[in-house]
């Protein structure tokens, strides 16, 4: 059974293929993605290149209402077979492969061109405040 933290690397790498498809992001990723799936077995990677590629036509061809459940189903297609590859390595093994993962999602995020709000508070006084939203924020509080 995997920790937390592996899980939630799996279902970052999920998100991170879903969000690099049609983006700068994706080549690198894909190209990473398949490379630790394979490991180290060129049919593997072979297989795992024309299955993200799969990935990539379906959500290019959904539109609308559909969009939001294909990426989502994809989403969760990618996260389990992250999982599985986690679960199924040596220790050893298996922390380096989520090192691996963890940089692939943090390349493609940032050459995806995610979102990034910066708020510099100075001078300010909060009560009772809640902050909502997704993303990565960075707050300053002078």
């Amino acid at each position: 059974m995997l920790v937390e933290a592996l899980v939630a690397l799996a279902s970052a790498g999920g998100g991170a293929v879903v969000q690099a498809a049609g983006t700068d992001a994706w080549n690198g990723l894909r190209d990473g993605i398949a490379r630790l799936l394979g490991r180290g077995d060129a049919a593997r990677e072979r297989g795992e290149l024309e299955r993200l590629d799969r990935t990539r036509a379906v959500l290019e061809a959904a539109d609308g209402d559909e969009a939001e459940r294909v990426r989502t189903a994809q989403t969760a297609v990618w996260r389990s077979r992250l999982e599985m590859l986690l679960e199924e390595l040596p220790e050893a093994e298996r922390q380096q492969v989520a090192e691996e993962l963890r940089a692939l999602v943090e390349r493609a995020g940032g050459a995806a061109g995610g979102q990034s709000v910066r708020n510099d508070f100075s001078n300010s006084t909060f009560e009772k405040s809640a902050v909502l939203g997704s993303g990565t924020q960075h707050n300053t509080f002078n």
